[in-house]
């Protein structure tokens, strides 16, 4: 799109290129404004108009140039491919990966053999998650090439140790419901020592982390109102079933991989065991919540769910839909609900591609367990790595290795992470999609009515007495909700949520850009803000 197209409010920053997933990105692969111009061929047959929108489309992919990939040097810089995504490869005893099962992995994505990938030894019976998927085409929307996030932090770097500070703290704060956390003294110790590393990247008040504030994302949306957004908490509507938003969730105290046996057989690729759950549903209460039911939802759940209460609530379509001021038809096949549900899963199959793309191909970022394992390795006397001060010298270190002997991540999952890199994170990369498909559909400024919130003990919903809650701020809410879920779990980082964000919202906006050649109706265009607040229309 040109910028007769995409109209932006300010000029691209450090911070904004994160959130729009780089500068190649933003000023390269979103250019379709000439494609857009016409329509199919007049006077010709159906299949010859076909044809000519299909071309171009692909004329569009066609033109693009690539942007240039950006991993941060790690795996060149350091020797072990010790800041490399390893598990279920064979490991050593000091939790480092065999380099010939290494040098195995590398070969099959540089020459992408399908044999290839067969002769990849494995440490056990876990297997790795479809690195093959790196390499597929795509029919609609950008090819998954055309996509690029910013470098990960570095392993050495103090982003990269507040990082896992700010996951030490999440995993102890696991089991305090989001609605005490401004009272909490556990929290308040949390944003005390968040508020003391220079290289902690989350939101911040006056330059301190405020308890309220604490394990949120950085939109406008998730800084306003409870914790937990209303489309994780408000009945879905699958009419005509009603269904209340309970989940069956694991028990508290439980954590996993916290002994160096069973972490060390995780590296490996062991089988895992099962986790244990409360005897009745609950509503999402605190981070173990989230993380349960981010560990069990299907790919797009939650932004179906939140399109579903939208529908249902009756809230107006964005403007830019043809039909909102038609005298003579309604939506339905195009621009109506259907639609919708559609672009969710169309937005989420073609972003999930992005983002193998960068994972397996760019950036094969270790995962949190993994740099917790070299943390406990250091403090075994098993090896020395370049691990930042403040890192070592953090008190959640100290308050984890008290409770449980070690300096490992506790892990939520039984089996600890996926068997696939971190960067950027899948969940994260399909919730920007979603959701900024959902914004794109629905007046962003409308009021969410009858907000609530859940009781501390998870069994009822409380009325929310707050500030109105707009559906705008509640779905940027939704998207850092969901890939926060599985920071909690022990899995990701917060870079890994921030850059997930960014690569599905721009390849959601290139798919809606695209599906301006199919329709017949008078389409101006959508129109939606983007997660840093800067408005856009397609």
């Amino acid at each position: 799109m040109s910028r007769s197209k995409v109209e932006t409010g300010r000029a691209l920053s450090r911070r904004r290129l994160l959130q729009a997933g780089g500068a190649a990105a933003a000023a390269g692969w979103l250019g379709l404004a000439e494609l857009l111009e016409a329509g199919p061929a007049a006077g010709s047959g159906r299949a010859e108009e076909a044809y000519r929108v299909r071309l171009k489309a692909a004329e569009g992919i066609r033109r693009r140039t690539l942007p240039k990939q950006m991993p941060n040097g790690d795996e060149q810089g350091l020797p072990g491919w010790i800041a490399n995504f390893s598990k279920c490869l064979p490991h050593d005893a000091r939790g480092e990966v065999d380099p010939a099962a290494m040098r195995y992995l590398l070969r099959a994505l540089e020459s992408r053999s399908p044999e290839d990938f067969e002769r990849i030894p494995l440490g056990g019976q876990v297997k790795l998650a479809n690195p093959q998927a790196a390499f597929a085409f795509q029919l609609q929307g950008p090819d998954p090439s055309m996509a690029s996030i910013p470098p990960a932090p570095r392993f050495g770097s103090d982003e990269q140790a507040a990082e896992l500070v700010e996951l030490y703290w999440q995993a102890l704060a696991r089991d305090i419901p989001f609605e005490e956390y401004p009272t909490h003294p556990t929290i308040a110790e949390a944003a005390a020592e968040l508020s003391a590393l220079s290289g902690y990247r989350g939101p911040k008040l006056d330059g301190k982390v405020a308890p309220e504030r604490l394990f949120r994302g950085t939109t406008a949306g998730d800084l306003t109102g409870p914790y937990l957004s209303q489309f994780l908490v408000k009945d879905i509507p699958l009419t005509p079933v009603r269904c209340e938003q309970k989940i069956r969730t694991a028990v508290p105290g439980l954590d996993y991989l916290t002994a160096w046996p069973d972490w060390l057989a995780s590296q490996n690729g062991s089988i895992a065991g099962v986790n244990r759950f409360e005897p009745a549903p609950l509503y999402v209460r605190g981070g173990r919540d989230l993380g349960e039911y981010m560990h069990r939802d299907f790919t797009y759940q939650a932004a179906l769910q939140a399109g579903l209460i939208l529908l249902k609530a009756g809230v107006a379509p964005d403007g830019g839909n043809p039909y909102k001021h038609s005298r003579t038809q309604a939506p339905f096949t195009t621009f109506g609900a259907p639609y919708l549900l559609y672009l969710l899963a169309l937005v989420t199959q073609v972003s999930l591609a992005a983002c193998w793309y960068q994972k397996w191909l760019v950036h094969r970022r270790l995962r949190p367990e993994e740099l917790a394992g070299r943390v406990e390795a250091g403090r075994k006397g098993l090896a020395r790595y370049p691990l930042a001060p403040g890192l070592l010298q953090s008190t959640a270190l100290e308050r984890l290795v008290a409770k449980n002997g070690t300096g490992l991540l506790p892990q939520a999952y039984p089996e600890g992470c996926p068997t696939h890199p971190a960067y950027p994170a899948g969940h994260a990369v399909i919730a920007g999609a979603c959701v900024t498909v959902l914004k794109a559909f629905f007046v962003e400024a409308a009021i969410v009515p009858e907000p609530v919130v859940p009781s501390p003990d998870g069994r009822s919903l409380l009325p929310w007495k707050g500030p109105s809650l707009t559906v705008g701020g509640e779905l940027d809410k939704l998207a850092s909700n969901i890939g926060m879920g599985r920071n909690f779990a022990g899995l990701h980082w917060r870079t890994d949520l921030q850059a997930g964000l960014a690569l599905g919202e721009d390849v959601a906006l290139q798919v809606l850009a695209e599906l301006k050649l199919t329709g017949n109706e008078l389409f101006s265009g959508w129109s939606l803000r983007r997660f840093d607040g800067e408005p856009v229309k397609i």
